[in-house]
């Protein structure tokens, strides 16, 4: 399998993005990945980079966005902060990745168990990371059940991922209401925003409506 082009990159539409990256997904977990020759993808992108979606994602070691969507060398921009938040640096980073260097998708990468997550839902405080979990807050706080206090815990795993799954949410409004760049090239159909939910279990990306 060849790295992206110029050309092939712009044949490449929003939808058919999220295709390809749930296609190598189900790759991913049929243990099936693709025949492709990394060192010849480095030659391939050597003089330029193409690629076709840009991946937001915890840094989980184990939510590795070239892995779990099976790409290789040039395929994805990848960015990665614990949480997945957004901030004026990533926003930054995906506006370059979709505005100048052409990807077709955004996707926000959740998953379960996160450890950020967990930490918010516990209200961890801990140096600059006290910052950082405070942007996941407003999550927490949306999850409305269960309401004992003794159930909105790190310990309570189906409260941490339905808190996740509602940071992914929260993520994608604030990347299109903070970067008007992102959401004027959504509103023109140039690229789509979306989320999805890693589960750490089996290997799953599931795709949110």
């Amino acid at each position: 399998m060849k790295a992206h082009t110029k050309e092939t990159q712009a044949a490449i539409t929003p939808d058919m993005a999220i295709q390809l990256l749930k296609e190598g997904n189900n790759r991913f977990v049929a243990n099936k990945k693709a025949d492709r020759n990394l060192l010849n993808q480095v030659d391939d992108t050597a003089s330029g980079q193409y690629p076709f979606a840009t991946i937001l994602s915890c840094i989980d070691s184990r939510v590795s966005a070239e892995l779990v969507f099976d790409q290789g060398v040039g395929d994805i921009f990848s960015a990665r902060v614990a949480g997945n938040i957004v901030n004026e640096d990533l926003l930054g980073s995906i506006e370059f990745a979709c505005k100048l260097a052409g990807t077709k998708v955004v996707v926000i990468l959740g998953h379960t168990a996160c450890g950020a997550v967990k930490g918010a839902c516990d209200d961890a405080k801990m140096g600059n990371l006290t910052t950082l979990l405070h942007k996941i807050k407003p999550a927490v706080r949306a999850i409305k059940e269960p309401s004992e206090p003794d159930k909105r815990n790190s310990k309570n795993i189906a409260f941490v991922n339905e808190v996740s799954m509602k940071n992914v949410e929260l993520t994608i409004e604030d990347t299109r209401s903070l970067s008007p760049v992102l959401q004027e090239m959504e509103e023109n159909g140039e690229i789509k925003i979306v989320g999805a939910m890693y589960d750490i279990s089996n290997g799953k990306v599931t795709f949110l409506d």
